[in-house]
């Protein structure tokens, strides 16, 4: 069984570092980035069987960084992360986009628990990721 590959996209180095190392226990390959434009520029060196990326970047709307992402890995499983409790209509606008969402401050057991079902559904319908480049 190939190691899973995850990207996190966050400007806090604090929610980085913590969902990082959490992932890594876990046993998967986890990579990091604070920016749209550097998940971009990974994504297009690498596959990535996950990404939790976060609604608010720096550069960019996190929606809008999950249309450029389905572009070069259609295929990955996306999950949005947001520290605002999402709306009706937030809540629907994310479920266009992703697959799933988390809000901060993230709870571990459910954070686990959503990467894990879904890279099963993934795994199941043979969508698995490529490994690196």
């Amino acid at each position: 069984m190939n190691q899973k590959r995850i990207i996190i996209v966050d400007d806090d180095d604090s929610v980085l570092v913590t969902i990082a190392r959490i992932l890594e226990l876990e046993g998967y390959a986890v990579e990091t980035a604070k920016t749209g434009q550097e998940a971009i520029k990974k994504s297009n060196l690498a596959s990535y069987n996950l990404a939790i990326i976060d609604l608010r970047l720096p550069d960019m709307n996190g929606a809008d960084l999950l249309t450029a992402m389905r572009k070069t890995t259609p295929r990955m499983v996306k999950i949005m992360l947001t520290g605002y409790p999402p709306s009706e209509d937030r809540t629907e606008t994310i479920k266009e986009n992703a697959d799933d969402y988390l809000v901060k401050p993230v709870e571990i057991e459910k954070l686990l628990r959503i990467v894990k079902e879904h890279l099963e559904k993934q795994e199941s319908a043979g969508d698995c990721a490529s490994t690196a480049i």
